[in-house]
């Protein structure tokens, strides 16, 4: 039997590989901001990438090329085959091996992470810490834009880890479905203007991502700090089906991350998450602290 492909890997391992031919470095940094009127602002990383970037890295746009720009929300996952064809365009393809990272939380580079594991792909981890945690290590940075040498990406989507707004709906008092919520304890509690309903979705509980990311490095916390608290919240449990959202997909990705890490490789991402399901007035959403 094969060993199970890590989820995650240190700079310190990326560094000894770097001379590996099969081996795809992405860089999927995005930069995102919410002004107070409530607006959202996508920049995508392909300047910061000029910059500084991992030698051999490629850059990934999430934004333009991995995203369905038919769908009503921003980042929403791009349908399988217009995922292949980004994916092979920057160097993803059979038979390769992929880490992704990104210059900030690492979110981004989780979302690509679940968008590959989406479509059937699981030789992929994410960079722990980053660029941040590589510079940190003192290993070097370029500002050589790499051409990608094009690959054949075959999807196989796996529509388990993935939730649409009304299987979310359909779930909500199913007791074998734990739904997550990773942003902020504020937004939780419906204390951010950044929606224009404030809330969360009935019954879901609250893990911020930010809260398993350790301040001093930018990594996430050890694996067993990780599995007390999935552990305390009941999503470790092989009879719940854990399903995670924030506001557009983005931190849910990387609450899913941290879980697969933690051990849990089968949760599913709402994809939509707040910005379709406030989109839709006649769903419920309750303000208050988590209940647990």
């Amino acid at each position: 039997m094969s060993e199970p492909k890590p989820h995650t890997v240190s700079p310190e391992w990326l560094y000894e590989q770097l001379a590996d031919e099969d081996l795809v470095i992405v860089d999927a940094t995005t930069h995102l901001t919410m002004p107070p009127d409530g607006s959202v602002h996508i920049e995508p990383g392909l300047a910061t990438y000029l910059e500084a970037h991992i030698p051999g890295a490629v850059y990934a746009d999430l934004f333009t090329d991995f995203s369905d720009h038919h769908a009503a929300q921003p980042f929403t996952a791009a349908p399988s085959e217009r995922f292949a064809t980004a994916a092979g365009a920057v160097g993803i393809g059979d038979g390769r091996r992929v880490v992704v990272y990104d210059q900030s939380s690492g979110i981004w580079a989780a979302r690509l992470w679940w968008q590959l594991r989406l479509e059937g792909f699981d030789d992929a981890a994410v960079l722990d810490g980053g660029l941040p945690a590589w510079t940190a290590s003192g290993y070097p940075v370029s500002d050589e834009q790499v051409i990608p040498h094009a690959a054949t990406f075959t999807s196989h989507r796996r529509p388990e880890l993935l939730r649409s707004t009304d299987e979310v709906r359909g779930a909500l008092d199913d007791p074998h479905t734990l739904i997550i919520n990773a942003l902020d304890p504020a937004t939780y509690r419906g204390e951010s203007p950044s929606y224009p309903r404030r809330g969360h979705i009935p019954g879901s509980i609250n893990i911020p991502f930010g809260d398993l990311v350790d301040p001093s490095t930018g990594r996430l916390k050890p694996t067993a700090e990780l599995r007390v608290v999935f552990e305390k919240a009941g999503a470790l449990d092989p009879d719940v089906h854990p399903v995670t959202y924030c506001g557009g997909g983005i931190a849910a990705s990387g609450l899913a991350h941290a879980l697969a890490v933690a051990g849990r490789s089968d949760v599913a991402v709402y994809d939509g998450s707040l910005n379709a399901w406030t989109a839709d007035e006649s769903l419920p959403l309750v303000e208050g602290p988590d209940p647990r």
